[in-house]
């Protein structure tokens, strides 16, 4: 039987799953393994296809789209699925750094591994199904399914401040999930569409509109909701210690692909459907972004001694950037934002991955005690100097398109607030080299040089050169061949958004 592309997605969403659930139910360590193996990898095989498959045409329309009636009808709700230009870049991103993220977690050794694996697989299929869902009430369901595992995870394989850290991600992304979800049913019910599917919310606003007071309040929470679990400053505090006490896949698919949920959601969502209520709170988001997340948060990066930590606070640092490109609310500030959405979620994946290969050589994240790693492994090095070069935005990464689209954008919003920008670029620069100099160029330490007489450190093994060379692989092909993200995401941006109707009786 060949299944149509509509069902292929379906699929890629339920594998990982229904192989958790089969994992769970008492399969044997052995078989869990390979089963996990497939599991990760066939998600990944379906989204090239689909992507290969996407109509070059109408990417503002939903592709592949299905409808599964859940029963609660009544209320507007149904398991609909679809992508269109926006969600298919960000659902290829999730497929791969969930492969990535699971075959580096099969290598990983950790205690009780087909627990770990249960949990990861949860993960990975919520993810999935975020980007797919076209009704808003299961694009929040598989939000929060892909979430409840990070909790687990930290508490039971998280490093140093595990409880803490367990305890301030639950506090901080449970208050940011209620709040977005406030906005979302004020979206449902001042709408009157009666429905959360995103079309029909799109058709109902467009034939009736909404109060520009209407709009301004639901912008508002679903900034504040959003934007906590995107790590917009001042409630970032979150991230750096949970991304530092997670373990390393969980920390590649939390800050790879779901920290991305909430830019989505004000992309897909807030947008296209309260632009007026965006257009209130753009300068106060402009503002947060440029001088919280770039400077105060670039230099607190600088501060850091801990690699973790580092690159926990350089990806709240990164969101700054996406913050000003929305906040521009311009077709080129948005597409520049879906780049690099797509751009750091591969780039810091790579960055977690190494940072933890480098601590089984090291056994410390403390940048002072390392130094002189690239002559005992250089591949390690070679692959660590390329994803700092892609964060940082050297030309020949996806990064520096997403970048460079967003500072031209923010130029024509705020000439000053692009020279802030571009000052976090310098900034970023600065700690990611020192990080580089430090751990692999120079004298080695002497905690170091008693560790590897003891342990003398290997090379990576292909177990870790495999998820690596994806991550980079794909890195290379956004940068040099951009329009594989671009050309969807113009055209799905080019669709006309709903009317905002200002003089209508309050709603």
């Amino acid at each position: 039987m060949i299944l149509s592309n509509a069902q292929l997605l379906q699929l890629a969403i339920a594998t990982p799953l229904v192989a958790a659930v089969i994992i769970a139910c008492g399969l044997p360590k052995r078989f869990s393994t390979k089963l996990a193996a497939a599991a990760f990898t066939g998600p990944m095989v379906i989204a090239l296809w689909l992507w290969s498959q996407f109509p070059a045409e109408g990417a503002h329309n939903y592709a592949y789209l299905s409808t599964t009636y859940t029963g609660l009808g009544n209320f507007g709700i149904s398991l609909k699925l679809g992508l269109n230009g926006i969600a298919l870049p960000m659902f290829l991103l999730a497929a791969t750094v969930g492969l990535a993220a699971g075959l580096y977690a099969l290598r990983s050794g950790a205690e009780r591994l087909k627990l770990y694996l249960v949990l990861l697989l949860i993960m990975h299929g919520g993810l999935l199904g975020v980007f797919a869902s076209v009704d808003i009430f299961f694009f929040y369901f598989f939000h929060e399914l892909a979430l409840i595992p990070t909790f687990i995870m930290v508490g039971i394989w998280g490093g140093r401040d595990r409880n803490y850290a367990a305890m301030k991600l639950t506090i901080y992304l449970t208050a940011g999930a209620m709040l977005s979800l406030l906005g979302l049913i004020a979206l449902y019910v001042k709408s009157g569409a009666n429905s959360f599917d995103l079309i029909e919310l799109k058709d109902a606003i467009a034939a009736g509109g909404l109060r520009g007071s209407t709009q301004n309040w639901i912008g508002g929470l679903l900034l504040l909701g959003f934007g906590t679990l995107v790590s917009l400053w001042p409630l970032h505090t979150w991230a750096p210690l949970g991304y530092g006490a997670a373990p390393s896949s969980a920390a590649m698919l939390h800050a790879g692909v779901l920290k991305k949920f909430g830019l989505y959601g004000l992309i897909q969502i807030a947008i296209p459907l309260i632009p007026l209520g965006m257009q209130h709170w753009a300068w106060i988001l402009a503002l947060l972004a440029a001088f919280g997340n770039v400077l105060v948060v670039g230099f607190v990066t600088m501060a850091q001694r801990d690699l973790k930590q580092m690159l926990g606070y350089s990806s709240v640092m990164h969101m700054g950037y996406c913050f000003l490109g929305i906040a521009c609310l311009s077709t080129i500030g948005t597409g520049g934002v879906v780049m690099l959405m797509v751009a750091h979620g591969l780039s810091v994946a790579l960055l977690f991955l190494l940072a933890t290969s480098i601590h089984h050589r090291t056994h410390t994240f403390d940048l002072s005690e390392m130094g002189g790693l690239a002559q005992k492994t250089p591949v390690l090095a070679a692959f660590f100097v390329a994803a700092t070069m892609a964060s940082i935005g050297l030309p020949g990464f996806a990064n520096f398109w997403g970048e460079l689209t967003v500072f031209v954008a923010l130029w024509k919003f705020s000439p000053a607030l692009t020279a802030v920008a571009v000052a976090g670029v310098v900034i970023s620069a600065i700690y990611g080299l020192r990080a580089v100099a430090r751990v692999f160029f120079g004298p080695a330490s002497e905690s170091l040089q008693r560790v590897t007489a003891q342990h003398p450190p290997a090379d990576l093994d292909w177990r870790e050169k495999l998820p690596a060379l994806i991550l980079i692989a794909a890195l290379l092909f956004f940068g040099f061949y951009p329009k594989a993200v671009s050309q969807p995401v113009d055209q799905a941006l080019a669709a006309p958004a709903p009317a905002a109707a200002v003089t209508l009786p309050p709603r």
